[in-house]
């Protein structure tokens, strides 16, 4: 059976940059910039305040889970947060290990995370199709893989890379599914925690070479056509043939890189007709024609 989750976190190709254990006390402030880079965190002790983009900011306690897939500046805060002016850099006390606000005594939060990059070049329009923030709470295997990628990345073992790459999949899927199954942003994953839209995101990915109407995927979904694209926009947080577009053109771009196709055949496998429809489509939404991206791929 077709999972679409694990389809998109694979095709996605996550690496881990760098993760950190962060200790906090006193009144605190750090703001980081969109860097480009998702973002993941595990709260192991006490309390913060996490605001991500222009969200208000949110309570993120023990046992809570962040992940922002896509890039977002994100200041991170003691309970009582400084003046807005204020902002600190987290100070080095051993490797790994940083500490920010009051240098001595007891820590009021202890946080793991860090970032890490995604080595698709169609990361951007991957990550499109997920949840602008997923926050999970009280799953404890998510700070145990977290811990573990920590771990993991400040040693020196042979294949690490390897090993660093399979854990942030397991990580970034148990993020997603645990997020998806609760009333967070739009994404594949609430649409697949919902089991009407989850039949029929699988029968998509299954077939995207057919040719999908909105009436015959409500029909997979049990649904009235209304009901299906209304529920499909509200879970997905965008229409129907919007995300068979977008996931059309990955497996394409994916295709044309392998070099092993012409664009008729790419075009054939990703359900179009003819290769001039196709090459209108791709052009629109990538920006250049097929031939010519596969052309630039090779180089």
């Amino acid at each position: 059976m077709v999972d679409p989750l694990a389809e998109i976190v694979t095709l996605l190709q996550p690496a881990a940059r760098y993760s950190k254990l962060v200790e906090g006390a006193g009144r605190w402030r750090v703001e980081r910039p969109a860097t480009g880079e998702p973002f993941y965190g595990a709260i192991l002790e006490g309390a913060c305040l996490l605001q991500i983009g222009k969200r208000p900011p949110e309570v993120v306690r023990a046992g809570d889970f962040v992940l922002v897939p896509g890039s977002e500046p994100l200041v991170n805060t003691s309970i009582d947060p400084p003046p807005p002016h204020v902002s600190m850099l987290p100070t080095p006390i051993a490797e790994g290990h940083f500490r920010v606000g009051r240098q001595d005594g007891p820590a009021d939060v202890r946080m793991q995370g860090g970032f890490c990059s995604f080595g698709s070049p169609d990361a951007a329009l991957l990550v499109s199709l997920l949840p602008e923030m997923v926050l999970v709470r009280g799953e404890a295997r998510l700070a145990t893989l977290v811990a573990l990628v920590g771990e993991e990345t400040r040693a020196r073992r042979p294949a690490r890379d390897l090993v660093l790459e399979r854990l942030l999949e397991v990580l970034l899927i148990e993020a997603l599914r645990c997020g998806g199954s609760g009333a967070g942003t739009p994404g594949l994953a609430r649409g697949l925690a919902d089991d009407r839209l989850g039949a029929a995101l699988r029968a998509l990915h299954a077939r995207p070479a057919h040719g999908w109407t909105v009436p015959e995927l409500a029909r997979e979904a049990s649904l009235s056509r209304s009901a299906f694209f209304a529920r499909f926009n509200r879970m997905m947080g965008l229409a129907p043939m919007e995300y068979l577009l977008a996931w059309r053109m990955a497996l394409a771009r994916r295709l044309l890189r392998g070099r092993d196709m012409a664009v008729e055949q790419v075009a054939e496998k990703v359900g179009y007709g003819s290769a001039s429809a196709f090459a209108v489509a791709f052009a629109r939404h990538v920006g250049v024609p097929p031939a010519r991206y596969a052309r630039t791929a090779a180089a």
